[in-house]
């Protein structure tokens, strides 16, 4: 290794999400080793064919799957290291008609995988530089009717965010979250899949359209790089400003 270059490798859960895929092309680029991570098999192999790194199957929702994955996967001399969750769903239903199967499932995908990543990830071998990015929502922040399950949780993702961020700064280690509004995304797709659904999420966020893949993408590129290290603790509201504007 020459000396200045730093090893940089990222593992990448939901890589062959919309938020995923476009976040590992740009890491790609930037000259990072990956890991693509997920459930989807056939998804991550066609990813993988394109970028030319290996993939690895993971269960987030399964703690012992999250456990074994860490356990097999070797930071070897990695100087800066990442690991990102871009996970998620969206569940749109008030409270009386949100079943407890929904609940718990809806938790289970957006804070349990959460929590497991971190505990395996900090309790393994680790490089010298270790930071994480999640992604939260701007419904964890606001209150947004038939959001009572997505909100609970992505609101104790903020929380864990920044508590787990407090007790591990002193070791090098940083964590922080994205929170964007409604993205273009495969996940959203049944959001805005007719005229006056778009109209309608477009008219909820001041800049008076919806999120591409591509901009949390190089946010979140840019979040990770290793020219950004004074940065733990964070959720960035990335929202066409519906967070914090009523324009």
């Amino acid at each position: 290794m020459n000396k200045g270059v730093v090893v940089k490798k990222a593992i990448i859960f939901g890589a062959s999400g919309g938020i995923g895929s476009e976040l590992s092309r740009l890491l790609k680029k930037a000259g990072w080793s990956l890991c693509l991570a997920g459930r989807n098999a056939e998804r991550l192999e066609q990813l993988s064919f394109e970028l030319e790194e290996r993939y690895s199957i993971c269960d987030l929702k399964d703690p012992e799957s999250v456990e074994r994955f860490f356990q097999s996967e070797p930071w070897d001399k990695t100087e800066c290291g990442a690991v990102v969750v871009a996970v998620g769903s969206i569940l749109l239903k008030p409270v009386h008609l949100t079943s407890i199967e929904e609940w718990r499932d809806c938790i289970s995908t957006n804070l349990d995988s959460a929590f497991f990543v971190l505990r395996a990830a900090l309790k393994a071998k680790r490089p010298k530089d270790l930071q994480f990015l999640f992604f939260s929502s701007v419904a964890g922040s606001i209150g947004l009717k038939n959001h009572e399950a997505i909100a609970s949780a992505k609101a104790g993702l903020e929380g864990l965010v920044r508590s787990a961020a407090a007790s591990y700064a002193k070791q090098s280690v940083r964590i922080n979250a994205i929170a964007p509004g409604l993205v273009k995304t495969p996940l959203s797709a049944r959001l805005t899949k007719s005229a006056q659904s778009l109209e309608a999420s477009e008219a909820m966020h001041p800049l008076g359209r919806i999120g591409e893949a591509s901009e949390v993408a190089h946010l979140a590129a840019y979040m990770l790089s290793p020219d950004n290290s004074w940065m733990t603790g964070q959720i960035i509201h990335l929202d066409g400003g519906m967070s914090t504007l009523r324009a």
